[in-house]
């Protein structure tokens, strides 16, 4: 030892750590004796017997340096790569719920699934969370309607022949709407097919407003498809219409501007409540933002296909924060403009913060600068 510190008394050790100096004058006495560096540590995956594995190590290093991926977030890839497929067949998908399972706790699933999606190695055989809803909460309702309401759900969520797709939000306000009144029939009612126009306006007659709006929607969806399906004799809502509702705009009150400004406190979310506010754009119009929309030279933007000028206020909230987003996420692929610790190392859409996220409330004018914006913490 060239330093010469002694051994602590009672230490386990054979010997002390050295410093840095001691570091570097072992370097020096290696180099003037001839004896070669020793080679750097890779990970055994690179190295694998395994083709498989080998291949997909390496993409997982390639994809971490195009990506920005910390040395450790790559190694911790390759280490739940080298558990899905140590023991797995050559060629053979591995599944995504055995990724969720198998790999070790400090890995992350959602990069080894990146990786094995670039090789063509997935297999998502995972259940959306919205089906597992659906599931449940029909479970829970009365024996002669839970079936048919289950069925209706699922085509909402996947869409027919003569229907698309509707959003998971659409599935989950229909189903609050129609749950009160499914509860209230089953008193008197066993099925959908005994259910009247009487019944529908006896339950329909307290509502008011967006609720009753909503509620006539979600019937009308129902029967709709119970009528096409064979369930029903006569829909009892063919006739049943919708009440317009008279928009009203508010002004902010004072402790609302001071509420916006306590809770809107990092860059970014400044910049929402500058973008909603003075652009009336809305919330998916915002999270899909890219930098190829952006024009600060010239202080232009495009918000959903549409080119307008920026506001001053969302000019010095982007510049802001565009700054911060390039110190501190200097080389993420994401083209987005609003990015998170997560998204900042794919190229996906960012989420809302539900920890201290801010919830905005857009209502336009025929002016696109006088819009309200009333803003509440979750």
């Amino acid at each position: 030892m060239h330093c010469g510190k002694p051994l602590p008394e009672g230490s386990r050790r054979d010997r002390a750590y050295c410093d840095n100096k001691c570091r570097g004058l072992g370097s020096y006495y290696r180099r003037k004796a001839g004896v070669p560096p020793r080679p750097r540590w890779q990970h055994p995956a690179l190295t694998s017997d395994n083709p498989v594995l080998r291949s997909a190590a390496a993409h997982a290093r390639q994809l971490g340096e195009a990506n920005g991926w910390s040395p450790s977030l790559a190694r911790c890839a390759m280490d739940g790569l080298t558990v899905v497929l140590g023991e797995c067949p050559p060629g053979k998908p591995v599944k995504l719920t055995e990724v969720r399972v198998r790999i070790p706790r400090h890995a992350s699933s959602l990069r080894v699934a990146e990786v094995l999606t670039d090789l063509e190695l997935l297999e998502d055989d995972s259940v959306l969370a919205v089906r597992s809803w659906i599931e449940n909460r029909t479970a829970e309702l009365p024996a002669g309607f839970a079936s048919d309401v289950r069925a209706w759900l699922l085509v909402l969520l996947n869409g027919d022949s003569r229907a698309k797709p509707r959003s998971h939000t659409c599935v989950y306000v229909y189903f609050g709407g129609v749950r009160p009144l499914l509860e209230n029939w089953a008193t008197t009612r066993g099925h959908l097919r005994e259910i009247t126009v009487t019944d529908v306006t006896a339950v329909l007659s307290p509502l008011r407003g967006w609720q009753r709006r909503n509620a006539i929607a979600a019937l009308r969806s129902l029967f709709r498809f119970a009528k096409k399906r064979g369930l029903i004799f006569a829909n009892p809502t063919a006739r049943l219409k919708t009440e317009d509702i008279q928009r009203n705009l508010l002004p902010m009150t004072d402790a609302e501007v001071l509420a916006v400004q306590r809770v809107a406190v990092t860059p970014a979310q400044r910049l929402i409540v500058a973008l909603a506010a003075v652009h009336a754009a809305r919330a998916t119009a915002i999270r899909r933002l890219t930098l190829d929309d952006l024009d600060l030279s010239n202080r232009r933007i495009t918000i959903a296909g549409h080119a307008q000028r920026l506001g001053e206020l969302p000019h010095q909230t982007l510049l802001v924060w565009l700054a911060q987003r390039r110190v501190t996420w200097p080389k993420t692929p994401n083209r987005h403009v609003l990015i998170n610790a997560k998204t900042a190392l794919g190229t996906g859409l960012s989420v809302p913060n539900t920890s201290n996220g801010i919830c905005c409330t857009r209502a336009s004018t025929s002016n696109a600068s006088a819009a309200t914006v009333s803003c509440t913490k979750h």
